[in-house]
């Protein structure tokens, strides 16, 4: 069991299959020592557990668990290409999207699940630079999105 698989154990945490594209996409795309994901909603076995926009049908805290979710489908998607979690020298960028109400302006904590489950089963290699954006909508009416950037150990 490499580390990191040893780590989302000792957290209770099991990285799910990845999440088939929706479209004429990849879910992760190596190039060099990075790997790039697509945006990754908070599929749990092929569904959302939840829809709609942050600050109306969806409160900030519930979409701060499914930006961890998202970020959880990340590494799911990032072990697809590299075989092994062990590989990441750090996560670079960390991108992410929520779907808004016009009022809401809590961004930046709803993305803070991701962020912190990055730094919780990676350690340092998990601090990142970021953007958490709000944005109208998401696709299947997803309440989040996140997207990550990733830096690889030499091979």
């Amino acid at each position: 069991m490499s580390a990191v698989d040893a780590r989302l154990a000792e957290l209770g945490l099991t990285l799910p299959a990845v999440v088939p594209p929706l479209a004429a996409y990849q879910p992760a795309v190596q190039s060099g020592v990075y790997v790039y994901t697509s945006g990754q909603l908070p599929m749990v076995d092929g569904k959302l557990p939840v829809t709609g926009k942050v600050g109306a049908e969806v409160t900030a805290e519930e979409a701060k668990e499914l930006a961890r979710t998202c970020a959880l489908n990340a590494l799911a998607a990032v072990k697809s290409v590299t075989g092994d979690l062990d590989r990441v020298a750090r996560v670079v960028k960390v991108v992410g999207f929520v779907a808004s109400a016009s009022d809401f302006t809590g961004q930046p904590g709803v993305i803070n699940g991701a962020s912190e489950l990055l730094a919780e089963v990676l350690g340092d290699k998990g601090v990142h630079a970021r953007s958490a954006v709000g944005v109208a909508v998401l696709p299947l009416d997803s309440p989040v999105e996140v997207e990550i950037q990733v830096e690889l150990t030499q091979a």
